[in-house]
């Protein structure tokens, strides 16, 4: 069925003007008579915040903007899925275009800008779905013209924290001015202070709701110092490295797109993202575990976020150039390493090359 669905659709997607692609893909999905999900090696199973993951594949935040497919998704044989950006109330986002490919690289830019349908759609669809089974967190973030923006990460707080699995705590975003302002430690302080309290307030109605931080690649080894100490004393359930760039590598092909403005995500935004996410994994010292994002396009590379720090990763941009068999080839390569290497679980892979991945040159 995936197969099918990759020769036959992903050509015609990919004529299209992007966001226009990512529409009509979502509608596909919603009507597809897609059969379950097929049972996973339990190899790859793995336990990650106190919830269980079929396997690590999960897709990121950015493609489910309004939990309309979570379902689906799941029965694509992702092991978790990661809805929105949701903000509390509708926003239309930047002007289009806003959605660019780069083709000869591998990579897209994005300036959406958190264009969401709002936490009451939202929360309609995920409360409709709360029996369903299945890991389904969900991403959030504030109104680009709210008066206080700590307000509305507790406001989402407070309402999602019964019908999402996880909530991931968005400040990363290159495409709402002023967001990533929220990673300097006063301010990140502050706000996840509020945010732990809020999840802590709603537990005994909502049950317990791990909060993640999701962190940009383009912080500062200082400034990650920071963030990470400061997630580590507010007692967030781990971190999500890293959301798009907005640096160019010197050695882009699609030199006349790579100069739309916005966040760059796919196949060159590997090599940081591999570096801040063992970077921070170091820091991290354990206390929780951290997701993976940003570059995997194959299984070799899924392997490789995993061995840099990833106790989970995520795919997103890498679907747009390999299509949907993208998941199931990550997961073949993971189970082929364990038996190559004799292991019984991913564990013994997490965070194994990390040491050595701060060591290497800084990617330019």
């Amino acid at each position: 069925m995936i197969g099918l669905f990759d020769r036959l659709a992903r050509p015609f997607l990919h004529a299209l003007d992007p966001e226009d692609a990512h529409g009509l893909a979502i509608r596909l999905l919603k009507f597809a008579p897609l059969p379950p999900a097929a049972v996973d090696d339990e190899r790859l199973a793995m336990r990650v915040f106190g919830l269980n993951f079929p396997n690590p594949v999960g897709i990121a935040a950015g493609f489910d903007k309004n939990a309309e497919v979570p379902d689906a998704l799941l029965r694509l044989g992702f092991g978790f899925v990661e809805v929105g950006t949701i903000t509390p109330k509708p926003q239309a986002g930047n002007p289009r275009p806003r959605l660019f490919r780069l083709d000869a690289d591998a990579g897209v830019i994005n300036r959406l800008g958190f264009n969401s349908q709002g936490a009451d759609v939202v929360l309609r669809r995920l409360a409709a779905r709360a029996q369903s089974g299945g890991v389904v967190g969900i991403n959030v973030g504030a109104n680009k013209d709210t008066p206080d923006r700590i307000a509305d990460y507790v406001q989402l707080i407070e309402r999602f924290a019964a019908v999402a699995s996880y909530v991931t705590v968005n400040i990363s975003s290159p495409n709402t001015p002023g967001l990533r302002a929220m990673q300097q430690a006063a301010v990140l302080d502050d706000l996840l202070a509020r945010v732990i309290d809020a999840r802590e307030r709603v537990a005994p109605k909502a049950g317990p709701t791990p909060v993640l931080l999701k962190i940009a690649p383009d912080l500062s080894l200082p400034d990650l110092d920071d963030v990470v100490g400061i997630a580590r004393s507010r007692r967030v359930n781990g971190m999500i490295v890293g959301n798009t760039t907005v640096t160019r590598p010197k050695d882009l092909h699609d030199i006349d797109t790579a100069k739309e403005a916005g966040g760059l995500s796919g196949r060159p935004l590997l090599p940081l993202a591999n570096r801040m996410l063992a970077e921070t994994y170091v820091r991290v010292e354990g206390v929780f575990p951290l997701i993976g994002a940003g570059g995997i396009d194959s299984g070799a590379t899924a392997l490789g976020k995993i061995r840099a720090g990833a106790s989970l990763v995520q795919v997103y941009s890498g679907l747009v150039f390999r299509g949907l068999s993208l998941v199931a080839e990550i997961k073949t390569t993971l189970v082929a390493a364990l038996e190559r290497d004799q292991q019984t679980s991913l564990l013994d892979y997490v965070g194994a090359d990390a040491a050595s991945v701060t060591a290497e040159p800084w990617p330019e």
